[in-house]
Parts: structure tokens; C-alpha cells; sequence
């Protein structure tokens, strides 16, 4: 199929040329106006757009032709817009390009000019949407619920996730914070049979603690100074479905052997009441510590770990994920770029800073550095600079000789596949090593050549 291309001008003799000059290399549309151009690009989608900057009305400046390109941005981000202004305003020209328009040039057309033009943006179009393809691709190949993850961990944890979701037994969820220890409780509640009935999370180290036991249980009309209407609790409004206490380390002790007896007898009493009400909810819990670690300290109830810790998951921090990192960070960026409306992509030392990082905010802090580079990138492509990770964090203590082995030899192949866009032959021989031999280094360090590409 020939690429689309839009020709907005408000010339009828630039576009005549423009038609007979192109119609043999390019399906075509027009536009004359800003409105027309804005309405002809929602409908045809074009592969690249020649945009007179100079449109009615006031065809003397250039506002509507900026308006026009920051509607066309708007609407989609990785559009390749090629403006053309006179030979006395190329200040409105530099200002487009900064605005985010692929290219420009002035009057009077150049046809070889602006072929050379179109032919790289069509070509970086098609670059472009091979790529989005091929993230899209990765995502779903390895897209459990709304988590993402390809390492053998995350495999075995979602494998565990399945298992665990056909049954109504109490779950705990350890891990670092931002690693998406709610996510991954969702998933186990969307998995289950009560997915047709509520999700309640409460984060118990948000509440405060006067406040928490009524948040959690409900309390009847005049309980206590401000109580002026009856309320339910988190865990009567998850009758039926997941109650999910997040943090659940913060409880202090006196709400633990509430939170016990309610699960030894599926029945609560609200503050001030004296009706003991069933409820027939699954519980879930996160924590940020280690709870058996907690219970054996005396800071959290040993009958009450066990009684909650039937299965127990642990998800890996990020920086123990290996290729997730890539995966994770590109999937950010897609959707940072269409938020932000720009169009930029990781430079290969970018790449190897986010694999270097040790990410001590996990998820969380990858997704808010990734949005940060996309808001302050000031080229077409993401620096360590524009990441925040021009100063790579490291240990006090010196690592071990095997640590230091692994962390070398997992550079090299980062190296070899960012220089030769994951050819295994090719980096394989860059490294001196054979590619069965590139082929296992790659499996011990949770490695895909494809993430390279």
C-alpha cells in the first residue's frame, strides 16, 4: 500500500502541483483550513502530513498553522508533520520543529527537497509501527492479568497465582514497596470465583490507628463523637468478594486480635453494636517486611500469621527481573508518549542505565523516571540525564568475586547486544565466545537478544 499522505494548504496552485508531483508515490488528501485539515487527519490517518503554515484566516502568520499542528500532535503524537512557511519566517519554522513537527521547508517548493523529506518520515513511520507491533507483541506473550513479566520468577509466580485463585484460602504477599504486591492481589481475585463481587483494598498504614478499627469494621449511629449515621466497614462492603489490607505489618496489636477473631469466626460487630454480623469474604494481605520475621520478634501475632499464611508469594524486587526492566521501561515510555504527546525513544546509554540502576523504588520509581525523561527529553532521544541516572548508585561494601564476575559478564553482553541490535552472531563474536556459549549466558542472566532489536 502507497503511505497516506495529507497536503494542507490554502493555495489551490501548490496543491495542483503537489497532486500531479505525488499522486504516483503517495495515496493523497487535502485540506484548506485548519478545521477541514483537523477533520481530513482524524478520517484518513495519514502516514505524513505537509502543512502550510500560513492558513486562513490571518494566512499572513503562522498561529493557525500551529494550531493545527499541536491539534494534529494532539491526536497523535507519533505524526510525521513537515511544515512549510516563506523564505522571511523560518523563526515560526524553528519554533514547529520545537514543538514537535518532523521537519520543514520554505517556498518555493523543491520537489526533490520534499520527496527526500516524505521518504524518511514514511520510512520512520513504518519504523515506528513496527516497533509499537513488536512491544505490543512482547506485552502479550507475557501479560498475566495487568502484570507484566517474563523472568522464570515472575512465570512461577503467576503459575502459583493460578493455582492459589481456584481456592478461598488467605494469602500473603511480601515484597519491596512499588513492586506490585496489589496488582498481583487483583489478579489473584480476578482469577477466583468471587471476581464477579468487590475488590476492597485498605491500606492499613495510611489510616490512623483511632480510625482504622472503624474503616475496617464499621460502627453503629452515635458510637463515638461524630458517628451521626450508621456505616459498614471495609469488610462488610467486600461481602461476597476480596477484602485486601495492604501493609498490613502497621496493625497494631489490640486491632490484630480483632482481625483474628474475625477470621476464626466470620463475624464481625460494628463499634457500638452488638449484632454479630456474618460475612463470607477472602483476605488478602501485603507487607512490605518479612511477617514470619515480624511474628518471631513479637511484633506481630504469631496465631495471626498463621492463620493468614496459607500461601504465601513473594514477588522479586525489580532489579532481580532482569530483561523485565527493558520491557517495563518501554511499555512506560509508549504510554508516557502518547500522554505527553511526544515521540522520543531510549538511546543506548539510557538503556544501559536503567539495567545498571538498583532501583530501590522499584516499579513504581521506573515508571516515574521513564514519565520525568519523557516530560524533559530535549532531543528525539532519552539520555541518562533526562532519566535521572547519570550517577549510578553503589555499595559501601565491596562485592564478592563471584558478584563481580556476574555483574562484568552481564555488562559485556548488554554492550555486544546494544552495539549490534540483538544479533547473537554478531555479539557473540564481539565477546569472543561462541553462540551456544552466548546462547546460556543469555539464559543465566534472564537475558532476550529481542529486546535489543
Amino acid at each position: 500500500m502507497k503511505p497516506r499522505l495529507l497536503i494542507v494548504d490554502d493555495d489551490e496552485g501548490i496543491r495542483t502541483q503537489l497532486k500531479y508531483a505525488l499522486r504516483d508515490e503517495y495515496t493523497l488528501a487535502f485540506a484548506e483550513d485548519r478545521v477541514q485539515a483537523i477533520t481530513v487527519f482524524q478520517e484518513f490517518r495519514p502516514t505524513a502530513v505537509s502543512l502550510d503554515l500560513g492558513l486562513p484566516p490571518g494566512a499572513d502568520t503562522a498561529e493557525e498553522g500551529l494550531k493545527a499542528l499541536d491539534e494534529m500532535l494532539r491526536l497523535d503524537s507519533t505524526a510525521k508533520v513537515i511544515v512549510v512557511t516563506g523564505n522571511s519566517d523560518r523563526e515560526n519554522a524553528y519554533r514547529a520543529v520545537q514543538t514537535g513537527a518532523f521537519d520543514f521547508y520554505l517556498k518555493p517548493v523543491d520537489l526533490g527537497d520534499l520527496r527526500a523529506m516524505l521518504r524518511r518520515a514514511a520510512h520512520l513511520h513504518e519504523l515506528e509501527a513496527a516497533s509499537v507491533e513488536h512491544l505490543h507483541a512482547q506485552e502479550d506473550a507475557v501479560r498475566f492479568q495487568d502484570i507484566l513479566g517474563g523472568t522464570p520468577k515472575m512465570t512461577e509466580i503467576f503459575r502459583l497465582v493460578e493455582r492459589v485463585a481456584k481456592t478461598d484460602a488467605s494469602v500473603v504477599i511480601q515484597g519491596e514497596s512499588g513492586t506490585g504486591k496489589e496488582l498481583l492481589a487483583r489478579a489473584v481475585h480476578d482469577k477466583s470465583r468471587r471476581r464477579g463481587h468487590a475488590f476492597v483494598p485498605i491500606n492499613c498504614g495510611a489510616i490512623p490507628e483511632t480510625l482504622l478499627e472503624a474503616e475496617l469494621f464499621g460502627h453503629e449511629k452515635g458510637s463515638y463523637t461524630g458517628a451521626h449515621v450508621q456505616r459498614k466497614g471495609k469488610v462488610e462492603v467486600a461481602e461476597g468478594g476480596t477484602l485486601f489490607l495492604d501493609e498490613i505489618g502497621e496493625l497494631n496489636l489490640s486491632l490484630q486480635v480483632k482481625l483474628l477473631r474475625f477470621l476464626q469466626e466470620r463475624e464481625i460487630e460494628r463499634i457500638g453494636g452488638r449484632e454479630r454480623i456474618p460475612v463470607n469474604v477472602r483476605i488478602i494481605v501485603a507487607s512490605n517486611r518479612d511477617l514470619k520475621v515480624e511474628a518471631q520478634a513479637g511484633r506481630f501475632r504469631e496465631d495471626l500469621y498463621y492463620r493468614l499464611s496459607v500461601v504465601t508469594i513473594t514477588i522479586p524486587p525489580l532489579r532481580e527481573r532482569g530483561e523485565d526492566i527493558l520491557l517495563l521501561a518501554r511499555t512506560f515510555l509508549n504510554r508516557s508518549c502518547k500522554e505527553h504527546r511526544r515521540n522520543v525513544r531510549f538511546a543506548p546509554a539510557a538503556i544501559q542505565a536503567l539495567l545498571a540502576y538498583s532501583w530501590p523504588g522499584n516499579i513504581r520509581e521506573l515508571e516515574n523516571k521513564v514519565q520525568r525523561a519523557v516530560i524533559m527529553a530535549q532531543r528525539k532521544v532519552i539520555e541518562p540525564s533526562d532519566l535521572d541516572l547519570e550517577t549510578i548508585e553503589t555499595s559501601d561494601e565491596r562485592p564478592g568475586l563471584k558478584d563481580a564476575r556476574n555483574r562484568t559478564e552481564r555488562q559485556m553482553l548488554v554492550d555486544a547486544l546494544i552495539k549490534h541490535r540483538g544479533n547473537i552472531s554478531q555479539a557473540a563474536t564481539e565477546v569472543a565466545i561462541s553462540r551456544p556459549t552466548f546462547h546460556s549466558l543469555l539464559t543465566k542472566h534472564q537475558m532476550n537478544a529481542k529486546d535489543y532489536r
